[in-house]
C-alpha cells in the first residue's frame, strides 16, 4: 500500500481532499492554527501530527522549521490585513 494511503486511514473522518487542504492552509503563512481548528477541529498539535504522518520526512522539517515560532500561524498576532480563502474543499472533486 503506497505511504500516503496508508497515512490517510489514521485520519477517517477526513476526505483525501480535505487532508489535502489542511496541508495547503498549514503551508500557508497567512492562514493561523487557530482557523485551521474553526474549520476541521484541528488543534495545532493534531495539524503537527497529521503532516509529520502524511509528509515525507524531510518536507515535515522543513515546514517545521518554517513555522517554528512564526507569528502569523497564531492569531493573535497575525496581521488582520491579509486573508485567505478558508473554504473548505468539496468532497466530490
Amino acid at each position: 500500500m503506497p505511504k500516503e494511503q496508508h497515512n490517510l486511514f489514521a485520519y477517517p473522518d477526513l476526505e483525501p481532499a480535505e487532508v489535502s487542504h489542511i496541508i495547503e492552509l498549514a503551508w500557508a503563512d497567512e492562514v493561523p492554527f487557530d482557523a485551521i481548528e474553526l474549520l476541521y477541529g484541528l488543534r495545532e498539535k493534531d495539524v503537527i501530527a497529521l503532516m509529520r504522518r502524511c509528509m515525507k520526512a524531510s518536507s515535515f522539517r522543513m515546514w517545521r522549521k518554517r513555522v517554528s515560532g512564526r507569528k502569523t500561524k497564531h492569531a493573535g498576532r497575525l496581521n488582520q490585513e491579509k486573508t485567505v480563502s478558508l473554504k473548505r474543499p468539496n468532497p466530490r472533486w
